[in-house]
């Protein structure tokens, strides 16, 4: 159940609300047209989904509740919580355009592990878990592409837990902040949107306090720059990772 925050908008006047308390996110059933992609990365032609439009601080699905569906991020950023039994929060991912999420319901998981929200305006596909499973069985080139995800996905939880074995709060802000602007990929270094200190307290497991501490030595050293919005992470910033 999409719980909102902000608000959620769907493509068709058809849909049906869900609500959940006062706010509500109203979703729209759809098939694929048969003669487009719904995406430019993958062919959902013949998929069953439901498609969602929502604002920041959506809350897609909560930890504990029913596991039904897989989801993927059509546009936008969504971020992945959990919560103690104590009651601290802590990030574990944030996903960009093109990435699946709730897989585990596939696995068998009878419960969502985690807490997903909406960071900024997203679009959201939604496939039921049985129509995911059948989808993955009769389409070969969807099933590589879920199946790259989960092998990068398992790459990248690996690469997070050695992080935070061994490197220190500076390296895993300074790797963290690389991983978010995309170091690597072609193209010009991109001019992220503002992302509050707590948020990147909470993803590599320190107080904002530090991280404001190493924001600041980072744009002295010219590895960072502020502009407008948001900021501009330099290659340079490597160097921080680097360093023994």
């Amino acid at each position: 159940m999409i719980r909102s925050r902000g608000t959620a908008r769907v493509a068709a006047r058809s849909a049906k609300p869900a609500h959940r308390g006062a706010a509500a996110a109203r979703r729209k059933p759809r098939r694929a047209p048969a003669g487009a992609a719904a995406n430019e990365a993958i062919d959902w032609r013949g998929v069953h989904l439901e498609t969602v439009t929502c604002e920041p601080a959506t809350v897609l699905f909560s930890q504990g509740d029913v596991a039904s569906s897989v989801m993927f991020v059509e546009t936008g950023n969504i971020r992945l919580s959990v919560v103690s039994h104590g009651g601290k929060e802590a990030v574990i991912a944030v996903l960009e355009a093109q990435s699946f999420f709730g897989e585990g319901c596939l696995a068998g998981q009878p419960r969502r592990m985690s807490t997903a929200t909406a960071s900024t305006p997203c679009t959201i596909l939604t496939i039921d878990k049985q129509e995911m499973s059948r989808q993955l069985l009769e389409q070969p080139a969807l099933a590589d592409r879920f199946l790259s995800h989960m092998l990068t996905r398992n790459i990248r939880i690996e690469e997070d837990l050695v992080d935070q074995l061994f490197n220190s709060s500076e390296k895993r802000l300074a790797r963290t902040l690389l991983l978010l602007a995309r170091y690597g990929d072609d193209g010009p270094e991109r001019v992220m949107p503002k992302v509050s200190q707590e948020l990147l307290a909470e993803m590599i497991g320190t107080t904002r306090s530090r991280v404001n501490f190493f924001m600041n030595k980072f744009r002295k050293l010219g590895f960072i720059e502020y502009s407008g919005g948001g900021f501009t992470i330099h290659s340079s910033l490597l160097s921080v990772v680097l360093h023994e």
